[in-house]
């Protein structure tokens, strides 16, 4: 039987926790949040939590504080970048070593290309590989292009596979929120509903031209497409080409003087400018962005004038986009701060 073309989205499961419980066995099956210094009362956010954790209603992006009142018996362990860099490695070199064209999209994913009758058998041997290298687990969604492979992961999960198709796309996320969709938050789900649109299928049925109108030219018909499940299918080996670089820190006491917060915004510049010279490659666009007190997060933007590697320029261009915020946030205690700068995009 001839193999057709499939894409295979890998999704490593809860990873950052499930390399620390390979070195630590005796932690599997309690709940174990990783994030920060591992301290939970100083601020700082969960970076990634065990499925045990996660019954608590633990989840990335969460304060640490928090998780620990929702979870007190939680295992609270530091983040460690290299250690999961490593794994992370080990995983891609296995996936290569199998008939598969492979993508890496970060740590723990990766979207196949394979040419199979038999994409499930496939996923298997995906898994069984991942697990024989690393000991860890991994879902595995089954797609005819790179959005629908990707979607299915979310039902693979944890350890399993799922096929979403032309043939079932409907069936399965008509009836879901908008959110559902890769490339959809909630902020724009939120937009959509209050233009009438609460579901997939309200969204595909949706009159493209109105979209247009509504939440732009590009933006419109783009939800469009994702609601209809469409996309691209190409995989390709090329590396992955960072679009911006950033830096943050969270401070463990609210900012409110204006004079440190211009010196701690300067210190992130400096090194989000040095990143871009070990990039090699010039910023075109620099951006600040602010938590205030107690957990409102805001950011702001402009473009430079000429693309440039200059700390100066990149500074100084932090400062006035900090000077962008609205005059009742400038009087508003800061608890994280952040600068990014954003590259050409690729030819």
């Amino acid at each position: 039987m001839a193999g057709l073309d499939w894409v295979l989205h890998v999704d490593l499961d809860e990873f950052l926790a499930a390399v620390e419980i390979a070195r630590r066995p005796e932690l599997r099956g309690k709940p174990v949040v990783v994030g920060g210094d591992g301290d939970p009362t100083l601020r700082a956010v969960v970076a990634t939590a065990s499925y045990e954790a996660r019954r608590f209603g633990v989840h990335s992006g969460l304060p640490m504080k928090t998780a620990a009142r929702l979870c007190p018996d939680a295992v609270f362990l530091p983040s460690d970048p290299p250690a999961y860099e490593a794994v992370s490695a080990t995983v891609m070199d296995t996936l290569r070593e199998l008939p598969v064209v492979v993508e890496v999209l970060g740590w723990d994913e990766a979207f196949l290309g394979a040419r199979t009758p038999d994409p499930e058998a496939l996923a298997r041997d995906v898994q069984h590989a991942v697990k024989d290298a690393t000991g860890l687990s991994c879902s595995v969604g089954i797609g005819d292009n790179r959005l629908r492979a990707k979607v299915a992961t979310g039902f693979a999960k944890p350890a399993g596979i799922y096929r979403l198709t032309s043939r079932n796309w409907m069936s399965v996320m008509g009836d879901r929120p908008t959110d559902a969709l890769w490339g959809i938050g909630r902020k724009t789900a939120r937009k959509l509903a209050d233009a009438g649109l609460t579901t997939v299928a309200e969204l595909a049925r949706a009159d493209r031209s109105a979209l247009a109108r509504r939440f732009g030219p590009t933006m419109g018909p783009w939800y469009w497409v994702l609601a209809q499940g469409l996309g691209g299918t190409e995989v390709t080996t090329a590396p992955y080409v960072p679009r911006s670089h950033s830096r943050e820190t969270t401070f463990q006491r609210n900012v409110t003087d204006r004079g440190e917060l211009e010196h701690q915004l300067c210190l992130l510049a400096q090194r989000v400018a040095q990143d871009v010279v070990d990039e090699g490659r010039p910023a075109v666009r620099v951006g600040v962005k602010v938590r205030f007190a107690p957990f409102i997060t805001k950011t702001r933007s402009m473009t430079l004038a000429a693309p440039t590697s200059d700390a100066a320029a990149i500074q100084q261009a932090a400062l006035t986009v900090l000077d962008r915020f609205d005059a009742a946030d400038q009087r508003r205690a800061v608890r994280l701060l952040g600068v990014w700068a954003t590259f050409p995009a690729p030819d």
